[in-house]
């Protein structure tokens, strides 16, 4: 089943910069991921975040590409930029129904 993966990274005293996301992105590379359908990322004024919305084939896939991917790439920004903070929410969800 598919399923939505949200983060939400709150913009704090009006910065807008991307430098963060940019940094993973740009190690991360243009793809494809396997199992990814979907990626989107960008400010959502309205709620005061930055939010990156994924959608993926499966929770496996996901939990994949996180933990094999993602998370040694956000550990090694951390530890070199103490500015870099952890999302304010992270939600994932099944999704009833994805148009391709």
């Amino acid at each position: 089943m598919a399923v939505a993966f949200i983060q939400e990274f709150a913009i704090v005293d009006g910065d807008t910069s991307t430098k963060n996301y940019d940094s993973v992105a740009n190690e991360i590379g243009e793809g494809p991921i396997d199992g990814l359908i979907c990626h989107s990322a960008g400010f959502d004024h309205d709620a005061g975040v930055f939010r990156i919305f994924d959608v993926w084939e499966s929770g496996d896939a996901a939990k994949r590409f996180y933990e094999q991917q993602l998370d040694p790439i956000v550990q090694r920004l951390v530890m070199s930029d103490p500015t870099a903070t952890p999302p304010q929410r992270e939600s994932t969800y099944d999704l009833h129904h994805v148009v391709r």
